[in-house]
């Protein structure tokens, strides 16, 4: 399983590492499925790509809209069929 490192503007340079357990795109917009913990029960992140085709650096946020959240997270529950995204 893939982890990535992000670097929060607010954290003062720490970093906070995820697991991707997945990533598709919808509408020309790339979205990850994250957690903290590579196996068991954890909480799960839907995470947006804010980041414009061609930069170095992608740059990532919560998916807080509830339309879109919920969305993406059927795209997800679609995909994964061992997992359950409340």
């Amino acid at each position: 399983m893939e982890k990535i490192t992000f670097y929060p503007e607010e954290a003062n340079g720490e970093s906070v590492s995820f697991f991707v357990l997945e990533q598709t795109r919808i509408g020309g917009v790339n979205y990850i499925l994250v957690t903290e913990e590579e196996e068991g029960d954890s909480e799960a992140l839907i995470l947006k790509d804010l980041s414009a085709d061609g930069e170095a650096e992608s740059v990532y946020a919560i998916v807080e809209d509830d339309e879109e959240l919920s969305a993406v997270a059927d795209v997800f529950s679609s995909m994964m069929e061992d997992i359950t995204l409340e």
